[in-house]
């Protein structure tokens, strides 16, 4: 018995068949008639010496012999498509697609970007503001921008800069505050974007690090990060603001930021691509100036008294 493969194109009709369960469906996919589709799952079958579908009234269904092929012509067109995309993405020098959370995408790279564009202005910038764990072998992405706790071994991952939260306000409610003990008084705002933390960086933690006893915790709550720093700005309360995020509203001055005491968060943003992918012009010269502006941060680090989430006792 020879372990000659028919021909790709029969291959490829047969596992988009498989996958429908329907020669009309497969046959649109594959923009082919019926009778070619039919014609191509035909030689197939007299290639392998048996039927790989029974063919009903108004259906199909795979035989023991089309149950056993199917898997494995499946997985390998899988695999030839991700090859395939990996090896044209490597020609491109001219794009740069980039992911990162909705988040960091507002607060930390649009305001920033300039800079970059200014100094490379031959690369094409596509960005995707999602939550979304894109799958870099797979996805058309070559940047990912993540905040995690979890190292990607599997991928080139650079570690872009810690994180550390401290309440931050509008000057205006900014003069109301004498102490610590003043945030009693004033409405809190909450968020839920970083309930993925192993220890928390939430207003209890940061009431329990300044020896304030229980946190107030009424107020509103927000399951995106930039809209609670947004609705800080405008003057509804205090945010437990992450400083990768606030920044430029810091610089601003629409943001103040009272208070020593910081909690240094468990997660870390990360850069992460393809490993190899990282010596490709346009993901090394976005990887250096990344690590340039994540430089810049420094500012609002000075004078700050840093407690580790994890040393926090629970209450």
């Amino acid at each position: 018995m020879s372990d000659r493969l028919p021909p790709l194109t029969a291959l490829r009709a047969f596992e988009a068949a498989a996958r429908h369960m329907s020669f009309a469906k497969a046959a649109e996919e594959l923009n082919v008639t019926p009778a070619a589709l039919s014609f191509q799952i035909k030689s197939l079958e007299e290639h392998l010496g048996q039927p790989v579908f029974r063919r009903l009234n108004r259906a199909v269904e795979l035989t023991e012999a089309g149950r056993h092929l199917a898997p494995g012509t499946s997985d390998g067109f899988d695999a030839l498509t991700q090859a395939w995309r990996t090896t044209r993405r490597l020609g491109e020098t001219r794009s740069l697609t980039i992911t990162a959370g909705p988040a960091f995408t507002a607060k930390w790279l649009s305001p920033r970007l300039f800079n970059f564009v200014s100094a490379h202005p031959e690369i094409e910038l596509r960005f995707s503001a999602t939550l979304k764990l894109v799958d870099l072998d797979r996805d058309p992405v070559d940047v990912a921008i993540r905040f995690s706790e979890a190292e990607e071994i599997d991928l080139f991952s650079h570690p872009v800069f810690d994180d550390w939260v401290t309440p931050m306000m509008s000057p205006a409610l900014a003069e109301r505050v004498t102490g610590p003990e003043s945030l009693r008084d004033l409405p809190l705002l909450h968020q839920d974007d970083i309930d993925f933390l192993t220890h928390p960086v939430d207003w209890p933690a940061w009431f329990r690090a300044e020896d304030l006893g229980h946190a107030p915790m009424g107020g509103p709550r927000f399951s995106q990060a930039d809209h609670a720093i947004d609705a800080a700005v405008s003057g509804l309360g205090v945010v437990l603001a992450r400083a990768s995020l606030t920044g430029s509203d810091v610089a601003a001055g629409r943001l103040k930021a009272p208070f020593p005491l910081a909690l240094r968060s468990s997660a870390r943003y990360r850069f992460l691509c393809q490993k190899g992918a990282e010596t490709r012009p346009q993901i090394a010269a976005f990887l250096d100036w990344v690590q340039s502006e994540a430089g810049h941060c420094e500012a609002l680090e000075r004078g700050r008294k840093f407690v580790d989430a994890a040393s926090i006792p629970r209450s």
